[in-house]
């Protein structure tokens, strides 16, 4: 946490008028100062994590990122959520990031064939995905065959990232070609589309369909189909190979894998993954990490940082 400029201009006045005072006063003085409150800087005694995590994993992990730092006293877990494909590229060109949790094995191996991995990536969740409509379904949208039709506005994620490369297999198993009227970055982008009103329907992750009506209930509707279960996404962590706080970062991925997480990850709708913990009683570890043995991570690149 950043220290109160109380402290420094105390310090400077101290030091004008008194010169022959000891300098154990300006220490007494820092000890004494309220530190100013910030969520996104470590105390100097304190450790950041910084995960790189696909944009379906936000409200999961920010909530995940709290309960760490919770049982890790002086950790700030900083987080860059975004197209699991432009995280690897920044990953891959040097980005600072401890951790790297991705959408699909397929993103991950980018990074780890780099050599940027450290150790096997787990699989820790998987993810199915949902068609997303406006409240009341004004398109009338029954399934993927709606797709296909001229007068729906359709939304899609890019192919490059994971939910459009999940939609082509849906969209391959239904039979049917879509007629996307625009493809975004990432899921999130995709289902803004639809809590504008801006399309009649987009396929995204029910995580996400669920996420929105749990910020603002009743304003996407979501609708199952059959092909989904064909398109299924495994999610993969890996901690990073240059990572500044390694013990921190190999924590945080047995920690996502723990019940105790799996708990969120699974009321949130994401399934299971194979290398989740069934086992009872998991938290993360209490234990700090000596602060003297890791140094902070500067902040990530775009897309903006968000502190839990």
């Amino acid at each position: 946490m950043h220290r109160s400029w109380r402290f420094g201009r105390g310090c400077a006045v101290v030091a004008a008028l008194a010169l022959a005072l000891p300098l154990a006063a300006c220490s007494d003085d820092e000890d004494d100062a309220t530190p100013a409150a910030s969520s996104s800087a470590t105390s100097e005694t304190g450790q950041e994590l910084t995960v790189f995590a696909a944009s379906s994993l936000t409200e999961t992990f920010t909530d995940l990122g709290h309960k760490f730092e919770a049982a890790h006293s002086g950790v700030t877990v900083t987080f860059n959520f975004g197209s699991s494909a432009t995280l690897a590229t920044q990953i891959n060109e040097g980005a600072p990031a401890d951790v790297f949790a991705a959408a699909s094995p397929t993103t991950m191996k980018t990074v780890t064939d780099a050599g940027n991995g450290e150790g096997t990536p787990v699989t820790f969740v998987r993810n199915k995905l949902e068609i997303a409509v406006p409240s009341g379904n004004p398109g009338k949208v029954e399934g993927l065959d709606d797709f296909a039709k001229d007068d729906l506005d359709i939304a899609l994620c890019d192919v490059s990232v994971p939910c459009g490369a999940a939609a082509e297999k849906a969209f391959t198993a239904a039979g049917v070609t879509p007629k996307p009227d625009t493809r975004e970055t990432d899921v999130k982008a995709t289902l803004t589309k639809v809590q504008l009103g801006e399309v009649d329907a987009a396929l995204v992750y029910q995580t996400d369909v669920q996420a929105a009506n749990n910020a603002n209930p009743n304003q996407v509707e979501g609708i199952n189909f059959p092909e989904a279960d064909q398109a299924i996404n495994e999610y993969q962590i890996v901690a990073l190979k240059d990572s500044d706080s390694s013990d921190l970062a190999a924590d945080w991925v047995d920690y996502v894998s723990s019940p105790e997480a799996q708990d969120v990850l699974t009321a949130a709708g994401f399934q299971p993954g194979t290398g989740a913990d069934s086992s009872a009683g998991a938290t993360p570890s209490a234990e700090p990490t000596d602060a003297s043995s890791d140094s902070s991570s500067e902040a990530a690149e775009s897309p903006s940082p968000t502190s839990s």
